[in-house]
């Protein structure tokens, strides 16, 4: 189980959000289990906000919120690991990072546990835990409320906190990205605290699976391009990948890497 669900309720998670609206009949054929299972699936996946509920089956919620971390951190798992892979590849023992909120920044971070002499600066509580493993590892955290869903801390305080280090990698995620190359995110703070993170290191990295293209989140802040790197599992939409090679940004694409 991944923060109270079952893998098969993980997996009809993701494929709801691969494929859209399934029916119960549709996931139980699939599943190879009864339509009461599903059921029971279904309204255990509803009553946490990872889906809705439909007449005969289910959908995605409406996204006018972001999910609790537990809920997210096993949609798209796969897509993510392969991200935080690729990431793994680019920094060195010794680096130091400082980590945005997300699960698949979080992710990345266990990626480099095998790295000695880390320093890594986050707001992202389960990334400075992962960080923890990591031989002569340096944790740093910034002070003040933790918000126990989103398992993080922001604010003004936290902007400052970054803005107080000089690092050799940004690292962040995104609610979602516009058919523009505009970034969006839920909370104004969220954009407030991940522009501080580009804003103070040498080479930022954008994670994202390719769900993020044309989620829509509310809030707008950045664009793609203002990322040295962008990390998707999939390619993105054309106009995306075009604006990427306009502005000499590199593109890595799953375990494969494209200059854009």
């Amino acid at each position: 189980m991944a923060g109270g669900i079952t893998e098969r309720q993980a997996q009809i998670a993701e494929r709801v959000r691969q494929h859209g609206v399934q029916t119960v009949a549709e996931l139980s054929e699939h599943f190879d289990v009864t339509t009461q299972t599903i059921r029971r699936d279904i309204n255990e996946l509803s009553d946490l906000g990872v889906l809705k509920r439909r007449h005969g089956g289910v959908e995605l919620p409406i996204p006018d919120s972001n999910l609790n971390y537990g809920e997210r951190r096993i949609l798209n798992l796969a897509a993510k690991e392969r991200i935080a892979d690729a990431v793994a590849r680019h920094v060195p023992a010794g680096a130091s990072l400082a980590v945005s909120i997300g699960t698949t920044p979080e992710i990345a971070v266990r990626r480099l546990t095998q790295l000695r002499g880390l320093k890594l600066f986050t707001n992202n509580l389960m990334a400075a835990l992962s960080a923890c493993e990591a031989p002569a590892a340096e944790v740093h955290i910034p002070g003040g409320p933790v918000r126990l869903g989103a398992r993080d801390v922001v604010g003004p305080q936290v902007e400052d906190f970054f803005a107080r280090f000089k690092v050799d990698f940004g690292l962040y995620g995104v609610g979602g990205v516009d058919a523009d190359g505009q970034l969006l995110d839920f909370h104004e703070e969220e954009i407030r605290v991940r522009e501080a993170i580009r804003r103070n290191c040498r080479t930022s990295f954008l994670v994202l699976d390719a769900t993020k293209f044309g989620r829509p989140a509310h809030v707008r802040g950045g664009r793609i391009t203002d990322a040295d790197m962008v990390f998707c599992d999939r390619p993105p939409p054309a106009a995306i990948a075009e604006a990427l090679a306009a502005a000499d940004r590199r593109l890595v694409v799953c375990a494969e890497e494209a200059a854009a």
